[in-house]
């Protein structure tokens, strides 16, 4: 059975960070940002626990990792919410369009 190495990690987290770095760079939708900011602290997460595991054999990489899916879950719910609220209001959710906060 072949051993995965650490740079094996690092090269997906690296292309997950890309990816995310592209959909917030590049998307006007804020749905499509947000899940490129996922896709970021998914590579974040997966940089931790990968460093974890191949250098001092302690588990506090994967309890960051934890720490990084829990924060995410929980801005996810947050940022949605805010969504939510702003197409109520401005029927859009294109992120250049909504040009004003005033209720």
């Amino acid at each position: 059975m072949p051993v995965i190495s650490l740079e094996s990690y690092l090269l997906v987290g690296m292309m997950l960070f890309a990816f995310g770095m592209f959909g917030i760079i590049t998307r006007k939708n804020a749905i499509s940002v947000l899940l490129g900011f996922e896709l970021v602290m998914n590579a974040a997460g997966l940089n931790f626990a990968a460093f974890s595991h191949f250098t001092d054999k302690t588990i506090h990489g994967q309890v960051f990792t934890l720490f990084i899916i829990a924060l995410a879950a929980a801005e996810s719910v947050v940022i949605l919410a805010l969504i939510i609220a702003v197409y109520q209001k401005m029927n859009t959710i294109q992120i250049d369009e909504i040009d004003s906060l005033k209720g």
